[in-house]
Parts: C-alpha cells; structure tokens; sequence
C-alpha cells in the first residue's frame, strides 16, 4: 500500500509499518537505535561496530545523500538503514562473483530497535526494500554483514539472497549476498 511519495506501508501483524526516508528530525532517534545495535554486537563477542564506526557523523552523513531511511509504526522509529541506489566501490574487489554485473541497490547500517524484538522488523524492512526497487526498476539487492551476525545471516536465508564471496571493509572480510528480484 502506498503512503505517499517515497513512502511505503505493510501491515504486519498488529502493526502498521512504513518505511520512509528519514529527516534531520529522526538522527537522535536512528543514533540510539545504533547504540543498542553497537552494544548489542559487542555482547555478542562481535568485533563489527566495535571501532567506532558508524557513529552520529554517520548518520548525518546517510541524511546529507539522502541515504536515510527509517521503519516506523506508530510514530516510533524500529529501524535504521542506509539505503543506497550508488555503487558501493568496496564491492568492485569481490573476492567470488556476483550474480549480476547491473545496478543494484545497497543496504548498510541495517539496526533494529530493541522495541522490535520478535516483531519480524529486519524481514519486513527487506521485503519493503525489494519491493521499492521493483517499483524503481532496480533489478538487484547487494549486501554484505558480519560472518557472526547472526540475525542478519538468518533474514539473508530466509529472503533467498544468494551467498557470493567476501568483499573488505576497514581492513575486515564481510560476507557479501545478492538477490535478483524478479
């Protein structure tokens, strides 16, 4: 269902979400739904985020490309993504093969609000992404994560995005997945 220009709503569950570009308005709130993620790798024994990265000039940064998106229900913010319709020069040095050789879009800094837990938001937010490239034509979604993100390793197969090689980030592999939407 559509909610407006660059906007889009699922219902899901007893929820109304939308996903939507986010505005200098949400940045506290983006911030510390990326604090809880930061915390919540470094719990989880994870180096990524753990070298202060991303960081509120990120997100400043993501709202200046107008890269920011947001997933809300309610009014709350649940979620925070980069969402990327440039190529990520990282990706060029693929240490395996991508699926395709075209544009493609690129999700970064995917973090979910500890509100959200058990809600399904990480699958909801993917489903709301391709479904947005469908309507722009973008034949693809590039992503990469953590070899121990485990959430975001079990959206990825559940979503059928296909395991392509490790691509490098600040100097560590990250695993890289594709999906071709039809």
């Amino acid at each position: 269902m559509e909610s407006g220009p660059g906007m889009r709503t699922e219902h899901v569950g007893a929820h109304d979400l939308t996903l939507r570009q986010a505005t200098t308005s949400d940045q506290a709130a983006a911030w510390t739904i990326l604090q809880h993620a930061i915390e919540q790798r470094r719990l989880d024994g994870s180096a990524q985020w753990q070298d202060g990265y991303p960081n509120p000039d990120t997100i400043r940064e993501d709202l200046l490309k107008g890269q920011a998106h947001v997933l809300e229900a309610g009014g709350e913010l649940l979620l925070y993504a980069a969402v990327i319709f440039d190529p990520e020069p990282a990706y060029a040095a693929i240490e395996g093969q991508w699926l395709t050789n075209g544009p493609y879009l690129v999700l970064h800094r995917v973090a979910a609000s500890p509100k959200a837990k058990g809600m399904g938001i990480g699958t909801s937010f993917f489903r709301m992404v391709e479904d947005l490239c469908r309507r722009r034509g973008v034949p693809s979604i590039k992503v990469d994560t953590n070899f121990d993100n485990t959430p975001m390793l079990r959206i990825m197969d559940k979503l059928g995005y296909t395991y392509c090689g490790e691509v490098y980030f600040r100097g560590s592999a990250r695993r890289a997945y594709e999906k071709v939407l039809s």
